[in-house]
């Protein structure tokens, strides 16, 4: 296996974005701090529900901001993917 540690790294690795994600809290954060908190693909989902059904205010320029990050996200892990494919193990 190329990669036999991500196993015991990744639900720490998830555990931990669940708490930088605006699951339960909203933060407001100004300038530069905010443009890196909204690279948090989540930040934008979760803002979107909070507005949709909490009545928060409506999310801004940071909706935009997280939606990048999740479509640029999203286009290097097909490409990652496609790359290393022929690496996989087949184990059925």
């Amino acid at each position: 296996m190329l990669y036999r540690d991500v196993q015991y790294i990744i639900p720490f690795l998830i555990q931990l974005w669940m708490f930088l994600s605006p699951v339960a809290y909203v933060f407001h954060l100004k300038g530069t701090w905010a443009f890196f908190y909204g690279l948090n693909p989540l930040v934008g989902v979760i803002q979107g529900f909070q507005w949709a059904l909490a009545g928060q205010t409506a999310p801004g320029w940071l909706f935009l901001v997280s939606n990048t990050a999740m479509v640029v996200l999203l286009v290097t892990g097909l490409m990652y993917f496609k790359r290393m494919e022929r690496t996989f193990a087949d184990l059925i």
